[in-house]
């Protein structure tokens, strides 16, 4: 058992040691949505399983705070993820593919930023929707696992964490997307 538990710790260390890495590439990601949400754009998420409650904790990381003591006006994010009836009646309707495309036609404009979250980085629901907002003129940050998959070809900035299995990749997201969503709050902190 103890074997076991040093083989996930330094699974769980390389994850985190390949973020620090990209910390240029966590700036940028940053920035980007701080330039977004100045200008009056949003943050949509879109990921399946756990990265679909990544997509929910992170919304509400920006709509409620971080940090205690922080005071700053609610940052507008919407996690794609979370509303059951759209995303069954698309999958009825038309594919299961497409339940995050049609919520980012109806949704995303020019300046917003959609965060997609892939371990795997080809999950065809996520690529389609960064596809469709890329053609909406929205800024897309990919968080992806090992070399980024088809997302990152479709992300204009990347994050790819070294990582075997998605749970350790999952792992780097969460401490990625926590230090991003504190570079926001800072830059919106009265």
């Amino acid at each position: 058992m103890d074997e076991t538990i040093e083989h996930q710790l330094e699974a769980h260390h390389l994850a985190v040691d390949s973020v620090r890495r990209q910390k240029a590439v966590i700036e940028q990601m940053a920035d980007v949505m701080i330039e977004s949400l100045r200008q009056g754009g949003r943050i949509y998420l879109v990921g399946n399983g756990g990265s679909a409650a990544d997509c929910q904790h992170i919304a509400a990381e920006l709509i409620s705070r971080l940090r205690p003591g922080r005071e700053r006006p609610a940052l507008p994010a919407v996690a794609l993820t979370t509303d059951t009836s759209i995303l069954t009646a698309i999958g009825n309707d038309y594919e299961f593919k497409l339940g995050f495309r049609r919520q980012v036609e109806a949704l995303v404009h020019r300046g917003d930023v959609l965060w997609a979250l892939s371990t795997s980085g080809n999950s065809e629901n996520v690529l389609l929707a960064a596809e469709e907002a890329r053609a909406r003129g929205a800024t897309v940050i990919g968080f992806a696992g090992r070399g980024g998959g088809r997302l990152a070809h479709f992300a204009d900035l990347c994050l790819c964490v070294d990582g075997q299995t998605s749970d350790r990749i999952q792992e780097g997201h969460q401490f990625a997307y926590h230090v991003i969503c504190d570079l926001v709050e800072r830059a919106f902190c009265k």
